[in-house]
């Protein structure tokens, strides 16, 4: 079997698998779908830098990668951090900014991101050559169902392709219908870029405006979340839903939720942790306070940033000093 046509299965497997979710969402009204855009929690541990670094650790290098570093020594520690050190500078002018080293906790938050963008990219550079076109996408993703024009499980194939193409479109910077790496992560992922919020918006109201009038309206918006299912009586969160719509959601008060509403209420601006702990980090290694780290200041801090056996030691001394 051809791996265009192990794609294809792929891609119906998952579309029977989502219908079938949605299946399920459906026979359960009273779970709510939430289409909010929020960042994540850089860790759930505590921030006490007086009690453990872990919440450090954490947000420095993601949780999964975290757990490596607590089996190292500090020498092993120390030498790998300063290799992550030379990826974090990235005009490699010797110093890391408060801004690097927020794009640098962004990426280790995001790290599946970047593994699922890995992953599809195998299957989409057909020709091997380091990019990844419209072409090559729509025949890896839709070559076999798009010569069945009524396909079995009776799903709009042309119609995903559409939306599809549209979204590629605002993913290519250079408009030649060739994504790099970075566009193609822009792509499948645009929650994650600025320049892709806008298609994000219109892809939630076309999902939720059903009367297709270009707005959002109140029994649009908790028909979206909610389906009644002959039951009269709402669940609590309904009707808090209701009044979040008519208070906060609709600002104009004009009954319905037009683009910028729906952008202000998928893309909220939450408040920036990987820029609060860029700053904390700095602030607590910045030995010379000029503002910026050296290399030299973050391995002499390395404990903040990584763990290792000698840290995890540490922790377990003052436990039984504790005792």
């Amino acid at each position: 079997m051809k791996e265009t046509d192990l794609i294809i299965m792929d891609l119906r497997q998952f579309l029977m698998c989502l219908s079938l979710c949605t299946a399920f969402a459906l026979s359960k009204p009273t779970e709510k779908k939430d289409r909010v855009h929020h960042e994540p929690q850089l860790s759930d541990k505590v921030h006490n830098d007086a009690q453990s670094f872990d919440y450090d650790h954490d947000a420095f290098l993601g949780a999964e990668e975290a757990k490596t570093f607590d089996q190292l020594t500090p020498e092993e520690s120390k030498e790998r951090l300063g290799k992550i050190v030379s990826k974090i500078d990235g005009d490699k002018d010797g110093f890391v900014t408060v801004d690097e080293l927020k794009d640098w906790i962004k990426f280790a938050q995001k790290r599946w991101i970047y593994e699922d963008v890995e992953r599809q990219w195998k299957g989409h550079d057909l020709n091997e050559d380091g990019l990844v076109s419209w072409e090559e996408y729509k025949n890896a993703t839709y070559g076999y169902v798009l010569d069945d024009p009524d396909p079995d499980d009776g799903f709009n194939y042309k119609q995903m392709m559409v939306r599809d193409e549209r979204r590629f479109k605002m993913a290519d910077k250079d408009g030649d219908l060739i994504a790099t790496k970075e566009e193609f992560t822009a792509f499948l992922h645009p929650e994650e870029y600025d320049y892709m919020k806008d298609i994000v918006v219109q892809e939630t109201m076309e999902d939720i405006d059903k009367n297709s009038d270009g707005f959002i309206d109140l029994e649009e918006y908790i028909g979206d979340m909610y389906s009644h299912d002959g039951n009269a009586n709402e669940p609590e969160w309904v009707k808090t839903e209701r009044e979040q719509f008519v208070e906060f959601r609709d600002k104009n008060r004009d009954g319905k939720m037009d683009k910028e509403e729906t952008k202000d209420w998928i893309l909220p601006s939450d408040y920036d942790h990987a820029e609060a702990e860029a700053r904390h980090l700095v602030y607590e290694s910045d030995q010379n306070k000029d503002g910026k780290l050296t290399k030299e200041e973050i391995v002499d801090k390395y404990d903040l940033f990584v763990g290792s056996q000698a840290t995890d030691f540490g922790e377990a001394l003052v436990r039984h000093d504790e005792f």
